[in-house]
C-alpha cells in the first residue's frame, strides 16, 4: 500500500553525464491512507490494460481515481552527472539528476517524487476478469556507455536507491544496480493493481575513464501475460 494522504514502453537514456525516460506499452494503469510503498488494487474492467511511465507521462483528465486515463507522451527525459576532475576515478559515488519535471503521482496528483534528484517509475496492470500472473517490467541494458570516440564506461557503473513521499518498506520497483548488456527484471505489477516507485540514480565513480560525455539508452518494457 502506498503512503499517500487519504482522501504507465517507453525508453531511458543515460550518459555519464546519463538516463533517458520510458513510456507505456499497448494493453493499458492508486492509494490508502497506510504508509507502506505504494501499490494498491484495481477494479477488473475490460479492455485488459497496461501502462508504463519512467519520467514524464501524459493522462488526460488526470488523476486516475477521477477518471482520468494515461496517453502516450513522446518524451525523453536524461539523467546526467558532471564528475568534477578533482573527483574523477575517487570511489566517491556521484549522484546523478534528471531533467523529468514529474513529481505527481497521475493517481491522485499526490506529490510524490521530487526533482530534479529522483526519477518516477509507476503505471498500472488492469485485466478485464479476475486475477492472473503479475506483469514483469525489465530493462534492456547495453554493454556499455560509450563516447564519441568509442571509449567505453560499464552500465554496471549505474546503480539506483528506491522511495517515494511517506513510503516505508519495500518499494514494488526496489533498489538495483544495471547489469551490463542483459534483460533484467526491475519490478512486477500484480494483476489489478497500480505500483509506482522513486528511482534516485548515482555513478559508482571507482574508475579513471578518458574525458569525455558518454550515454547510453536502456528500454524498460512492461510485459504482461
Amino acid at each position: 500500500m502506498h503512503g499517500h494522504p487519504s482522501l504507465p514502453a517507453r525508453h531511458v537514456r543515460f550518459k555519464k553525464q546519463g538516463l533517458r525516460r520510458i513510456l507505456g506499452a499497448a494493453l493499458l494503469g492508486v492509494i490508502s491512507s497506510s504508509a507502506f510503498a505504494f501499490t494498491d488494487t484495481l477494479s477488473a474492467a475490460s479492455p485488459q490494460t497496461v501502462y508504463l511511465q519512467v519520467g514524464v507521462g501524459t493522462f488526460t483528465n488526470p488523476p486516475y481515481i477521477d477518471g482520468g486515463q494515461p496517453a502516450n507522451n513522446t518524451t525523453i527525459n536524461s539523467v546526467a552527472v558532471t564528475v568534477p576532475s578533482s573527483a574523477a576515478g575517487t570511489g566517491a559515488a556521484q549522484a546523478m539528476t534528471t531533467n523529468s519535471t514529474q513529481t505527481q503521482s497521475y493517481w491522485d496528483n499526490f506529490i510524490y517524487c521530487s526533482v530534479p534528484g529522483q526519477v518516477y517509475i509507476g503505471g498500472f496492470y488492469r485485466t478485464a476478469g479476475g486475477s492472473s500472473a503479475a506483469a514483469v517490467v525489465t530493462a534492456t541494458v547495453p554493454a556499455a556507455l560509450i563516447d564519441t570516440t568509442g571509449d567505453t564506461i560499464p552500465f554496471s557503473k549505474i546503480s539506483w536507491t528506491s522511495s517515494g513521499n511517506l513510503d516505508t518498506g519495500s518499494e514494488p520497483f526496489p533498489a538495483g544496480t544495471f547489469v551490463n548488456g542483459a534483460v533484467q527484471n526491475v519490478g512486477s505489477m500484480a494483476s489489478n493493481t497500480w505500483d509506482e516507485s522513486c528511482l534516485t540514480f548515482s555513478y559508482v565513480n571507482n574508475t579513471l575513464p578518458p574525458a569525455g560525455s558518454f550515454t547510453g539508452v536502456v528500454l524498460y518494457t512492461l510485459s504482461a501475460p
